[in-house]
């Protein structure tokens, strides 16, 4: 029979952070050293990284890693985690399309496997490592992307029992708000997308309460028009509804 899966309180009020709070510990890139330490508290693990991790083959991504603690990779070779020595792991989001599964070294290989790879023989095992579990951050694709575009996490756990299926669980859950902080760390980073003129003057109409059809006699144009604009918008925006996209365009000022 299968241990029921109990949550605390205090584990509770953690995860509700996680998906709530915002934070003022923005680092340069990635996420808040903050938000790392709380997943640190409900996922057991030795290290959280974030690293760049483009989705989109057209576009060129701005490296970064950021970790929680500090590694010293003094004696080891870095070179050696790199995605071609693993790529069965490493690069099954990309290979498959697959940006939501929390993915598992042991998915992919047995302990016989896994402990004859490079990775683990070069790096991590100096480090102190074994266990890996990767999420995906997809980021915000198309050409109005952010200038990194997406990210993974990696967390990783020293010798003994691997990340639980609970581990893998409660990561699914979380990973569209990770997602989310991850997106909302780069808007504040880098700005708001730029509207085209024609979008931004759509836009005050939208905030001011006009319809599709008002706003299509306005500005002389027909409602699909509208319509496809709006879709560019959102898109760029990353937004859903339209009092979404207005708050992200206007932010600090009154639409008028």
């Amino acid at each position: 029979m299968t241990a029921p899966v109990t949550v605390s309180e205090r584990d509770l009020r953690t995860l509700l952070g996680i998906v709530k709070d915002n934070r003022d510990d923005l680092p340069e890139a990635g996420l808040p050293l903050s938000l790392l330490a709380d997943l640190m508290d409900q996922v057991r693990c030795d290290n959280v990284s974030v690293m760049n991790a483009d989705y989109q083959s057209d576009r060129l991504a701005v490296s970064f890693m950021q970790e929680i603690p500090p590694t010293d990779y003094s004696n080891v070779d870095v070179e050696a985690s790199d995605g071609c020595h693993w790529c069965e792991y490493t690069g099954y989001p990309d290979r498959s399309g697959d940006l939501r599964s929390v993915t598992l070294v042991s998915d992919f290989y047995s302990a016989r496997q896994w402990h004859s790879t490079i990775p683990y023989t070069d790096y991590l095992r100096p480090l102190g490592m074994e266990h890996v579990l990767q999420l995906c951050l997809p980021g915000r694709p198309g050409p109005a992307a952010w200038p990194c575009s997406g990210a993974k996490m990696m967390f990783f756990r020293a010798p003994g029992p691997d990340f639980s299926e609970r581990d893998r669980d409660l990561l699914a859950l979380l990973q569209p708000h990770l997602h989310q902080a991850y997106l909302d760390a780069e808007r504040r980073r880098h700005g708001a997308p730029r509207l085209t003129p024609r979008q931004r003057e759509l836009m005050r109409l939208i905030a001011a309460g006009h319809t599709n059809a008002k706003i299509a006699r306005q500005l002389g144009i027909t409602e699909g028009t509208v319509r496809s604009h709006l879709e560019d918008i959102y898109t760029r925006l990353q937004v859903s509804s339209r009092a979404a996209a207005v708050a992200r365009v206007f932010p600090n000022e009154a639409a008028l």
